[in-house]
């Protein structure tokens, strides 16, 4: 990038993350240091890490626990060097149901270092409701709470 803090060099920046993100494969992650700062930090529901061996790590477990994870980005929002991804996170579990195609829909709230690759990566979404509720045991137990509280 000529200028990093351009806005138009921003908008690059994070299109480069949702194409990264949108064709995801295991070999793709040896390149995470193209998109990410060498401290980034990367929190979801269930992790909070720093350093790419970290996150990389969070992505060689969902390769080795799910079937065909891909992101979908269906939107998209640049704000100097901040982004908010919206998304669906398609995959197949290789326990439970291994037949039925699974979504969860969430949000990437993205800081942009000065070069343009991300230092802080926050991902939002609803655990009980995109993930729990679709497990066999929790997932009766889930929906029955959810009824109840809503009763």
């Amino acid at each position: 990038m000529s200028d990093p803090s351009s806005p138009a060099d921003l908008r690059a920046a994070v299109e480069r993350v949702c194409v990264f993100y949108e064709s995801l494969s295991p070999g793709a992650l040896a390149s995470l240091g193209t998109l990410y700062t060498d401290d980034a930090r990367f929190k979801d529901p269930f992790n909070e890490v720093r350093g790419i061996p970290a996150i990389r790590q969070i992505f060689e477990h969902m390769f080795h626990n799910l079937h065909e994870p891909r992101f979908v980005v269906t939107q998209r929002l640049v704000d100097g060097r901040q982004a908010f991804l919206v998304w669906e996170f398609r995959f197949r579990f290789r326990r439970f149901d291994t037949v039925t195609p699974q979504v969860i829909r969430g949000g990437s709230h993205l800081v942009l270092a000065a070069d343009g690759r991300v230092c802080d990566h926050r991902d939002y979404w609803d655990a009980a409701e995109e993930l729990y509720e679709k497990l066999p045991v929790v997932g009766t137990l889930m929906r029955y709470l959810k009824r109840r509280a809503n009763s």
